[in-house]
Order: C-alpha cells, then structure tokens, then sequence
C-alpha cells in the first residue's frame, strides 16, 4: 500500500507522505524548455508524451508520493466545445458555450477531444518513478467549471451582480458538468488514476446560503460517483469558511484545506484525513522559515491522518531547491 494510501485507508499517523499542487510545472527550468517550445497549452496538454514527460519531471528531483497528471481543470469546457485559450500574465479565456449544441453531445465526441490526457496518465502510472506512489487524476468541481463556462474568464475576486440572472441555463449547465465530468473522471481511472482531487478553486465566491445548491449537491454527486469506482476522492474547496459543514454533507475521504484556513481550528473540528495548508509564498522566503512553518503544521497534524501539501499551487518564482528542502524537512519529521 502506498504511503498516501496508508494515510487515507488505515487512518495511518506515524507517516508524512508529500505532494505539491502544481508540482509538475512553471517554476521548473526543465518545464520551462518544453514550454518555451510549446506556446500553445492547450496543445501541450493534449501531447501525451510532453505532457506525461512534465508529470514526470519532479518526481525525478524531489522524494513525492505522488504524481499529479499535467493538464487542466479547463479541458472539461474545452472536450465540451468551448473555445480555451491561456493569455500570458492574464489567465484563461472561453468562448461562447453552445448550449443547445451540447444537449445532442455524446460521450464518444468528448472522449475523443480529450483522449491524449487519458494516455498521457496510462504512460505516467506505469512508469518505474511511480512504484509505491500514486497518480492523481482531478476535475474541477462543477461550481468552478460554471464560473468560467459563464463568466469566460478568472472571476479573481466576485461573481458578476447578473450572475444567477438565467437559474434554467445555469441548472443545465450544471446537469450537463455532473455527466460529463463522471465521464471525466471513469476515463482517468480506467487509464490508471488510483486518486482524484476534486478542485473548487472558487468556493469561496460564494456566500453561505447559496453552498448547498451550487457547491455541497453537485460534489456530492461526484464523490460518491468516484467511491462507488473504490478510488479514494480529495476535495479543495478553497476559501470556504465552514470546512465542517463541508466534510459532514460532501463526505470526502481526504479533505484539503487552502492557507487562509486555521490549521488547529481544523484539528479539532475535523475526523477525516486531512491535506495541504502551507501558504506557497513561504517558498520565497528561507531555509530557516520555511522549515519552521513545516514543522508547525506537521506538529499540529501530528496526531491526525494527514498528507503534507500546500494551501495552493506552488508559485512560479518558486526555486526548486526550496522545494527540495521542503520535501526533505517532511520526510526527516518524526
């Protein structure tokens, strides 16, 4: 059983496995030559041996439990027909979405637009890096897909006040993400994802009245989609302000908590495994911090079935010896 397995399954506390969100990517000097050469990001998540060779890079560097597939939460609206274009210094663009369109959509034209992920992850589980770890597929949660289907580009901090205007639209919206991204999701683990990280990267947009329809009931659906396939399922929904609602409606085996987020509040109030945490722009600071904020949250977690990772995505002014320091100060933790 693998380490991050041990954790989750067994509820194991005397190990500290390690994983980074965004660890296979920018800050790298080996991704940035492949990026350089490929402006197009789409395209390069589409290249199955580009993007499992990125997936691949830094368990090469740093001692991680796990690989986390290189691709996009955005290849759902992509494989759906949305135009998706990534502007340097800006973030993501989409297109109109043709709803009407969509309704006719089968699940062999969405497979086929997106077919290179699924080999790219079958090309990363098989790979000798990943004996004794694990491959983590993920989707972005139905309420964060809605918010750029429709917004069509990063919300940064508010919804636009028209939002909700259309309730018919955003509701068949909705039930067209619950379908395909279970169609999503039985496609990464038939090609050998043994876990999925469900990311709602704008839960926090929302004000607590409207989190059961639009973020609880919808990941609900795809939680206990991925437990009926035996793979165990990480949420992140970030800057939510209630984690134990969450975890006692959504039911995830591991829930990941985002840096804004008290890590001592979370140990009292939560019984379920817990993930992440650690503010990444502590990777920009020193040695002597970095291991010093480390340690707090592997001492606070001590007792607690917990996976070290951070409260986000590693920055891309990280420098990869920072991350190596960090990984090492994980693993020598007893």
């Amino acid at each position: 059983m693998t380490p991050i397995n041990k954790v989750i399954l067994n509820k194991d506390t005397s190990i500290n496995p390690i994983w980074i969100m965004r660890q296979a990517g920018r800050y790298l000097p080996e991704f940035r030559e492949i990026r350089s050469k490929n402006t197009d990001f789409i395209k390069l998540c589409l290249d199955e041996n580009l993007s499992s060779e990125i997936t691949l890079q830094p368990l090469r560097r740093f001692a991680l439990d796990a690989a986390i597939i290189f691709s996009d939460i955005l290849m759902l609206p992509y494989a759906l027909g949305q135009n998706v274009e990534f502007k340097k210094n800006f973030g993501p663009i989409l297109g109109d979405l043709d709803i009407t369109k969509l309704s006719t959509f089968d699940e062999i034209d969405f497979v086929k637009k997106i077919f290179p992920v699924y080999k790219a992850i079958s090309k990363v589980s098989e790979n000798e890096l990943l004996k004794n770890k694990n491959t983590i597929g993920f989707v972005g949660a139905p309420w964060t897909l809605l918010v750029y289907i429709l917004n069509k580009q990063s919300p940064k901090k508010k919804i636009k006040e028209d939002f909700f205007k259309d309730q018919f639209l955003i509701n068949r919206i909705l039930d067209l993400l619950d379908k395909f991204l279970k169609i999503h999701i039985k496609n990464q683990i038939e090609n050998g994802a043994n876990i999925i990280q469900i990311f709602d990267s704008w839960a926090g947009l929302l004000e607590e009245k409207d989190l059961p329809n639009y973020v609880y009931i919808p990941t609900l659906s795809l939680v206990d989609y991925v437990k009926s396939l035996n793979i165990p399922v990480i949420c992140f929904p970030r800057g939510i302000s209630n984690y134990k609602n969450y975890c006692e409606i959504v039911k995830p085996d591991v829930i990941s908590i985002d840096y804004d987020t008290d890590p001592k509040k979370i140990v009292k109030e939560i019984n379920y495994p817990i993930q992440g945490g650690l503010d990444p722009k502590i990777l920009l600071t020193n040695k002597e911090n970095l291991k010093k904020q480390a340690i707090k949250y592997l001492e606070i977690f001590k007792d607690h079935p917990y996976i070290f990772n951070l409260g986000h995505g590693v920055l891309p002014e990280t420098n990869p010896s920072m991350m190596e320091y960090l990984v090492n100060t994980v693993k020598d933790f007893k």
